[in-house]
């Protein structure tokens, strides 16, 4: 019942609950759980229904497995449809969660649908272990257990344990009582709104404080207790310090997790990459030496992010935050300072030092009037050549670093340190400026950890520049405060240097026009400075220096090559954000030397944007994020020097990086299973006997490019036209499924890597990909920090298989963020039991009636399948598995539900209900396929209900199902109403009041919205509507009853389309409820007759909406 299932529930948030779990010095996830089984012991009682489908789910696995139910070859006969599904595979450093499977069961959907369809479908998957993550985590844990020994960090002592069993067992008598939560708001109204807070919780649901134990020693901060928290024990713990036993461990968990919910893999195909599989190492290493060949890798100094820990680019897949986040370049514009220098930097007087502002908008510097300090800020004096010293961040000066702007490559000189306020008035050559000297003022918004902490001022198109200008300017008390002179600021005004719409001072224009007062008019200058950069850029013409006429994009880039040729100027970069590395590092940006992919380069582009216009997206949201990924990614770096992959074939002291080995391997899939003997690693050779040093380039060019057989090759040309006939059957694939954050990176990777290697071939280009956005757990983030988790292998333990299914499906198919609840989990496990309970006892059972079709009601019924299967058919179609589930498992249930009640529960039709028990049975196969095959079984069906074909639709008599409609809906009102009368008085007799026209104005106002609908192209515009109501006299009268009456048509629309519309009733409205009255006396328990005489009761009738009295 739902009290345990809550309970169950709160059982797990317990184990996983970082409030306690992840402080794993304190204890172990293992001596945790057994605390809290203790506890639970007594509480949790009922669990046969979640037990009873397990049970089934375990013994179809075991005939899937058995069956090689999933496991698909070519087929003989090329024409026959295929389908093949894939998932960008998942890093194997811990075990799957539900936010995996959540995108997964879209593809693990489709293909169990697609196969249903008549095609050859298969769902491939493999595990993801290039890069350094793994690397990175045994190596910590190498120096771990230099520090902390064999043992690891250590325990909680057992008075510590008995402390917090204690603590935990009152926290979840809490959280199980029904009430408690209402119950702590009751007794603390009067308390603080921090209080109140505090015991806002959800009745059943599990909120804790830490616990004085977990107190006392903080959060797991080792690898060793994340090692713990994920459930290794310690004595195995050692074994991780060794890179490649991670490769053993994760692949096979992550193959049962996923075996456990149903996932329909065919795992003969499955391999992790590196060289740890030979066989995909070969695979990659044709596709780079391809793409090299095609000129789609180049070698050189390029600005990448940079972790200076690992001595490496950190690419996203390295990163634990700021994936995405890319090298922002700036130009560094030299302010030389004219002596005397102030105190603090008397020292370097004789020498030449430089305010360095970083500036995106070189073309702007002809109107620099000042520049700008944080008067807080902490500024140093960095040595960036023999000659030069550059005042700047600490930060900047870092990045500064690393490319090329310092005496030592990754060091800094700070040859001294001051403050912003020490830097006030100190005269400046500005490049370009019109002005001969410039001076450093304060501004209290200047970023500290963006650019280098100084910034150029150009007031005339800078809005922010202009408001601090104008505040100093007009603030005698503020420049006191400073201690700012009058002549450092008065004398300058905006200088005039670019023509636009807003004329040829911008920034000056846009501030008048919003009203901007001051620096503290935030919202105001957000605006004005977005209007102003986008008309400066797109809309600008220069007026002065060398370039006077150029549009601001033709000279931008010259100007900004002239600054740095004349040596007024530097290039510089740092992080869009903050980065850090998965080793913990804060991130610079680094020039380095490195092989890198050509992305953006124009002819490339242009076919991967022809290949994204043939792609099916699934949404607008993910085409559009596609187009604009096109529009900026340019070149990426692809080779590292730390961590696990494949070699570089030409250049072996470099790896290949994690986001370019999984672009196209998806074509590996294939012919996998025929290259490897189902061995992850591929250390057992395959049906083709062909091991991996066979596999030449030449090879793959002849099995994926059609290219000839081979010279001197090993492998027979029959072998090998076996294989290629495999590729030409399989490829290319028609799905991939992602998280949306995939698609600034590896989805386009992918569009781009299959343009490049098939640029010949655009039928192997990739057909679909569809993005999700991320799952909440209970309309919260997941977080392991919070507690807010759930493995995939805990929610198959709380809810079975098909129960997590369908609240996944449930959640959404948007490219929103989508909410697995865990009510709708604990629902679908009474569904599922109740639905096959109810079979099994209707099948055994003697109350079916063995008859034809010709009840009406029957036909209904049977008219109202058809259509759930039409609609079902159709969602699953488009991935629309809310929708699906929806039609199939809770409206077909309800229709069912509207036969019985309408038939009688003993005078049901057998073979209705046997089709109803099949047509449900094998629509939910690709969300509860175990459920599915139990029903499949119950109904004596051989083999496979997932090897079944989906169900077709019969014949759709839309009147017959608008007849069930009307009057379902006349039961429901009536009904309502008789409970309400029988309240107040007695009822004996109902009288209904039937009507076959509407009022003259009520007519009138259904013609209008008629006549709107069909000029609209099937849209109401509904304030078009209500403003033309006045103008017609007959309408004009019953005012207060039109306006709502137009209302309410546009929603019936809506639902119900033009039908809503129709001034007649489509069938006699008299004669219909007159043949009905046995049922709604037998329902409603009253009798009734059906009456049309003129009266005042027959006022209210209007066609379709008949009015009930009492006798």
């Amino acid at each position: 019942n739902n009290k345990n299932s809550r309970s169950t529930f709160s059982f797990a948030r317990f184990i996983v609950s970082s409030s306690y779990t992840t402080s794993a010095p304190v204890i172990h996830k293992k001596k945790m759980a057994n605390i809290l089984r203790e506890i639970l012991e007594e509480q949790i009682q009922n669990t046969s229904r979640r037990e009873f489908l397990q049970e089934n789910e375990t013994l179809q696995q075991q005939r899937w497995e058995e069956g090689k139910a999933f496991e698909f070859d070519a087929a003989k006969d090329a024409a026959k449809p295929k389908y093949m599904a894939t998932f960008p595979y998942p890093y194997m450093n811990g075990r799957l969660h539900l936010g995996h499977f959540f995108t997964i069961s879209k593809a693990d959907f489709s293909v169990y649908y697609q196969r249903m369809k008549g095609k050859h479908a298969i769902f491939p998957f493999s595990f993801h272990v290039t890069g350094m993550p793994i690397k990175a985590c045994a190596d910590k844990l190498k120096r771990e257990l230099e520090i902390y020994g064999a043992g690891g960090p250590p325990r909680a002592s057992e008075e510590e344990l008995l402390a917090l069993k204690e603590e935990m067992k009152a926290d979840l008598m809490a959280a199980m009582a029904p009430d408690s939560g209402n119950k702590k708001k009751k007794e603390n109204k009067k308390d603080n709104k921090k209080d109140d807070k505090k015991d806002d919780k959800q009745p059943g649901s599990f909120h804790s404080n830490k616990s004085k134990a977990v107190a006392k020693t903080g959060k797991a901060k080792t690898q060793w207790d994340i090692m713990r928290s994920i459930g290794i024990p310690d004595e195995d713990i050692s074994k991780f310090t060794d890179a490649d036993y991670w490769l053993e461990y994760f692949p096979p968990r992550c193959k049962s997790d996923l075996k456990s919910v149903g996932t329909g893999v065919d795992w003969r195909r499955s391999f992790y990459t590196t060289p740890a599989n030979p066989y995909y190492d070969k695979f990659v290493i044709w596709q780079f030496l391809r793409l090299k060949e095609k000129n789609k890798i180049d070698y050189g100094n390029r600005y990448s992010i940079y972790s200076p820990l690992d001595g490496q680019p950190c690419m996203d897949h390295d990163r634990s935050s700021g994936e995405t986040v890319l090298p922002l370049e700036y130009t560094l514009i030299k302010l030389e300072m004219v002596p005397p220098y102030p105190e603090s930097l008397k020292a370097l007087e004789g020498k030449k030092v430089f305010l360095a502002a970083a500036t995106l908008r070189p073309e702007t510097m002809y109107g620099q009037t000042n520049c700008w300090l944080l008067p807080t800020g902490e500024y140093g004096a960095y040595q960036i050549n023999e000659d030069e010293i550059f005042i700047m961040t600490e930060q900047a000066a870092r990045n500064c670093s690393f490319q090329g702007l310092s005496l030592k490559k990754s060091e800094v000189t700070c040859l001294a340190k001051v403050m912003g306020s020490d830097l006030f008035g100190i005269r400046l050559k500005a490049p370009l400026s019109a002005n001969e000297y410039v001076y450093a003022l304060p501004m209290l918004t200047v970023s500290m950890k963006k650019g280098t902490g100084v910034v150029t001022s150009v007031p005339s198109d800078s809005p922010d520049d202009l408001a601090a200008l104008r505040d100093l300017k007009s603030k005698p008390a503020l420049r006191e405060k400073f201690g700012i002179k009058d002549e450092w600021v008065l004398p300058f005004e905006p200088i005039p240097i670019l023509k636009n719409s807003k004329g040829n001072l911008a920034a000056v224009t846009i501030s008048d026009e919003l009203k901007i007062q001051s620096q503290n008019d935030r919202e105001k200058l957000a605006k004005a400075k977005e209007q102003c950069y986008k008309i400066g850029f797109y809309e600008s013409t220069l007026l002065v220096g060398d370039y006077a006429g150029s549009t601001v994009i033709e000279a931008k880039d010259k100007i900004r090559n002239v600054l740095i040729e004349k040596n007024e100027a530097v290039k510089y970069a740092e992080p869009e954000n903050e980065v850090i590395s998965r080793s913990g590092d804060v991130c610079v940006v680094a020039l380095t030397e490195q092989w890198f992919f050509t992305y953006g380069e124009e002819e490339w582009r242009a076919k991967a944007e022809s290949a994204l216009e043939r792609l099916n997206t699934f949404s607008d949201e993910t085409r559009h994020q596609f187009q604009h990924t096109l529009d900026w990614l340019k070149q990426w770096a692809c080779s590292r020097t730390y961590g696990l992959g494949s070699r570089l074939p030409w250049d072996k002291q470099f790896l290949i990086e994690s986001l370019s080995d999984s672009t196209i391997y998806m074509a590996l899939y294939t012919i996998s299973h025929l290259l490897q003997g189902g061995a992850f690693d591929g250390s057992q050779t395959g049906p083709s006997g062909i091991t991996p040093e066979q596999l030449t380039p030449e090879v793959f060019d002849y099995i994926f490019l059609k290219k000839d057989y081979p010279e001197n090759c090993s492998i027979s040309e029959d072998t090998l036209s076996e294989l290629r006939r495999e590729f030409e059957y399989w490829y290319p694939f028609d799905l991939r499924v992602s998280g949306k954050d995939l698609v600034p990176n590896h989805l386009t990777f992918c569009i781009y890597n299959h343009v490049a290697i098939w640029d010949n071939d655009e039928s192997k280009w990739p057909l679909g990909i569809r993005a999700n956005g991320h799952l909440l757990l209970n309309k919260q983030k997941m977080s392991k920090n919070t507690g807010n988790f759930l493995t995939l292998t805990d929610s198959c333990a709380l809810f079975g298989a098909d129960a997590t299914r369908i609240a996944l499906a449930h959640a959404g198919d948007s490219i929103t963020d989508a909410n697995f609840s865990s009510d709708n989990a604990n629902k679908a496990v009474l569904d599922l039991y109740n639905g096959y309970q109810w079979a099994k006892e209707i099948l055994e059972g003697d109350t079916l009636k063995e008859r034809d079709m010709s009840d009406p009601v029957d036909r209904t019924f049977d008219s109202a399948m058809n259509k759930l299967i039409k609609q079902t058919d159709e969602a699953y179609s488009n991935l629309l598995f809310r929708e699906g589930l929806v039609h199939c498992l809770y409206e077909l249930r309800s229709a069912r539900d509207a036969y019985r009640l309408r038939i009688g529960p003993d005078n049901m039709n057998r073979s209705l209900i046997e089709r109803f028990i099949e047509v449900q049975a094998l629509m939910m196969v690709p969300i509860a396929p175990h459920w599915a095959e139990q029903i499949w079984t119950l109904l004596g069906r051989e083999g496979f209900i997932v090897h079944a074909p989906f169900p077709e639709p019969g014949e759709i008599d839309e009147l017959l199902l608008r007849q069930e409609s009307y009057i379902t809906k006349i039961r429901e009102d009536f009904g309502k109403k008789i409970t309400s009368t029988k309240s107040r008085k007695e009822v004996n007799t109902g009288l209904i009041y039937v009507a076959d026209s509407y009022p003259e104005w009520h007519e009138a106002t259904i013609n209008l919205v008629q006549d709107l609908y069909s000029k609209n192209n099937g849209v109401i515009d509904t304030k078009k509507a209500l403003g033309m109501l006045k103008s017609n006299p007959i309408i004009k009268k019953q005012m207060k009853l039109a306006v709502p009456l137009v209302k309410s048509i546009a929603v019936n629309v809506e639902t119900e389309g033009e039908s809503a519309l129709e001034l007649r009733p489509p069938f006699d409205e008299k004669k219909f409820l007159t043949e009905n009255l046995p049922f709604l006396e037998r329902t409603l328990e009253i009798p009734f007759k059906v009456l049309d005489e003129d009266g005042s009761q027959r006022v209210a009738a209007v066609p379709m909406n008949p009015t009930l009295y009492f006798e």
